[in-house]
């Protein structure tokens, strides 16, 4: 079961309603077109922005960030919310060479600070607390991600977690791939966690939003 949970119809109408993105950020929409890199896109990315700015956040780490695009709109939002810093951590060097180019062309690169590692252990060895975390790693490390994240993010701060709903993976009972279960572990240890208030916004592949409690 890996259909689209959007109609194409629906994901085009959502997407209609983000003001048009210009410049460098549409440069990054096309090259994840273009590549087929797994950007979170527009509408996602919008509402990644309308948290940040909900929450006042300025203190915002990122666990996966790919060339920069999430980045962008959590930079903007740090920065619209007085400054601050947005921890972008990839593995590759290259990654974090097009991050940095993406940017800085955007203007955003004075919040953002760049890290080549392994994200959750540079999550473990940095000091907090942040007031937003952002999760888009290997869907096998979400668990041990839970696990660090708990202790990095303030009470009253908020996670965000990409691709909950695994293209309709996780709604199939005959579905035990590693991923499918861990997912699976990590959603019901946030939902039906005493730390944590939450929901799994159906917009893409699903976006959890947690509250800490």
């Amino acid at each position: 079961m890996t259909e689209p949970l959007l109609s194409e119809k629906l994901d085009r109408y959502l997407e209609s309603l983000v003001a048009p993105r210009a410049g460098e950020l549409a440069v990054m929409e096309a090259e994840g077109r273009q590549t087929g890199f797994p950007i979170i896109g527009p509408t996602c990315g919008q509402f990644c922005y309308l948290v940040g700015r909900l929450t006042a956040a300025r203190q915002v780490f990122e666990l996966g960030s790919g060339y920069g695009y999430s980045t962008a709109w959590f930079a903007r939002a740090v920065m619209e919310n007085g400054g601050g810093r947005v921890v972008h951590t990839v593995w590759d060097e290259s990654l974090s060479h097009r991050a940095r180019t993406h940017l800085t062309a955007l203007g955003y690169a004075d919040v953002v600070e760049f890290r080549v590692e392994e994200a959750v252990q540079s999550l473990r060895r940095s000091e907090g607390p942040f007031d937003l975390i952002f999760l888009d790693i290997d869907k096998e490390a979400y668990p041990e991600a839970l696990d660090v994240i708990e202790t990095k993010l303030r009470r009253g701060g908020v996670l965000l977690a990409d691709n909950m709903l695994l293209s309709g993976a996780v709604l199939d009972g005959r579905s035990r791939s590693a991923r499918t279960q861990a997912v699976r572990t990590f959603t019901r240890r946030v939902t039906a966690g005493d730390g944590w208030i939450g929901s799994i916004v159906p917009q893409r592949d699903g976006l959890l939003l947690a509250y800490k409690t």
